[in-house]
């Protein structure tokens, strides 16, 4: 017999309230498994790494690297009194 939202939310609740956190976090996928227009992402392996949700980050379109600095001008300041 399937549960109502409602009462895996009361679950839930008392999961919360007795610091049973991994239970709270399985009923929490239940209730939105259940909840009509909300769906669970799924990450696509080998995209950004471990534990992300993030995907792969692709640059926006048109833009273009900074140029390289040029290693010869490197700490080329004047020193002590010279100008």
């Amino acid at each position: 017999m399937a549960k109502t939202i409602a009462e895996l939310q009361r679950e839930m609740a008392q999961a919360m309230d007795h610091e049973e956190y991994e239970l709270a976090a399985k009923l929490r996928d239940q209730i939105a498994a259940l909840t009509p227009g909300s769906a669970i992402r799924v990450q696509q392996p080998g995209q950004m790494g471990l534990g992300t949700d993030t995907q792969a980050v692709r640059p926006t379109e048109g833009w273009k690297p900074p140029p390289k600095p040029d290693l010869m001008t490197r700490n080329t300041k004047a020193r002590g009194g010279r100008k």
